[in-house]
Parts: structure tokens; sequence; C-alpha cells
């Protein structure tokens, strides 16, 4: 039972110390799971992310989920995803009691812009780092920016771009093989 409350505690912390919703939650998975507690590898949270990014949902919950499942199965699976999930209900559910009343504060406004901020900051940090362990060679970079393109210009859901990068990855690995 320990391993289920640790868990649950866990990613309890995590969803309470992060704003702005799941790719702003990033750089605290990776810092607790990667640097902490070496429950995975980087390249292992990477793969996590496009899982969990293709999944229904959100991202850091479906990453949640999928940690907790991988180290105490489906019971994990249910502790890690309540953990990330209850601060978020318990705020919203106080919020929700009081934020039509202070809406229109100025400084409330200003609270919230600078969360936005902080959020965008934290996210642009995120993306640094993947890209620095992801993009390492001609063909990422090849995918990288097909991607990119797909994604900006023809609005192709992120399903769909991940399943080509996969298959043009493994074309390329062919390639070198050959």
């Amino acid at each position: 039972m320990k391993n289920l409350t640790d868990l649950f505690l866990l990613f309890f912390k995590i969803g309470l110390f992060t704003f702005g919703g799941g790719y702003a939650m990033l750089p605290l998975l990776q810092d607790e799971l990667v640097k902490k507690r070496r429950f995975l590898e980087d390249e292992e949270l990477l793969d996590l992310y496009s899982v969990g990014q293709c999944t229904p949902g959100i991202i850091a919950v479906n990453v949640a989920t999928f940690i907790g499942y991988k180290r105490c199965g489906i019971k994990g699976a249910v502790a890690a995803t309540a953990g990330m999930v209850m601060p978020s209900l318990l705020i919203i559910t106080l919020l929700a009691a009081v934020l039509e009343k202070y809406m229109h504060n100025r400084y409330v406004s200003y609270a919230f812009a600078g969360i936005r901020i902080c959020v965008a900051a934290l996210i642009a940090d995120i993306v640094y780092g993947l890209w620095k362990k992801s993009v390492t060679g001609y063909g990422a970079a090849a995918i990288f920016a097909g991607a990119l393109l797909l994604l900006g210009i023809f609005n192709l859901s992120a399903v769909w771009i991940v399943i080509l990068a996969a298959m043009f990855a493994l074309g390329l690995k062919e390639l070198k093989r050959q």
C-alpha cells in the first residue's frame, strides 16, 4: 500500500504545484521522475510524452497513468491519475465559488497575466530541453521540420503526425542499415 500512497502523493504534489495545464507540468514531471526518483530515463519520458500526446486527455495525466501502471499495475495507474487530477479538482471547485466575484479585480487580472507568462516560460524550457535530446541529426531535424509543417500549415492531427514521423524514422533507419 505504501507504493500506492507514494504514487498518489508524488503526483498530487506535481498537480498541486504546476499551473497552466498538461504542458506546464512537463518540467516538474521530468525533474521528479527522471532526475530525483530515477523512475525512467529522459528517452523513456520522451516516449511517454509522445504516446500521451496521441491519447485522449491531458498529456500530464496520461503520463501519470502510464507511470503508475508501470510501477504498480492497474492500482498504480488509478493512484497516480487520482493524485494528478485531485489538486485541480479541489482548486477549481474552490475558485468557482469565489472567482466570479473577483474576476474583474485588477490585481486578480495581473496575477493571471503573470501566471500565463510563467507558464509560457516553463513550456519554452521543456521544448528546448526536448529539442536538444531529440533532434540529434539531419534525419531528426527533417522529421521535426516536416511535423511542424504538417501541424502549422495543414493543421494535421497530432496522431497522424506521430504516425507519419514514426514511419519516416523507421524508413531512415532501414536506409542506414542497408
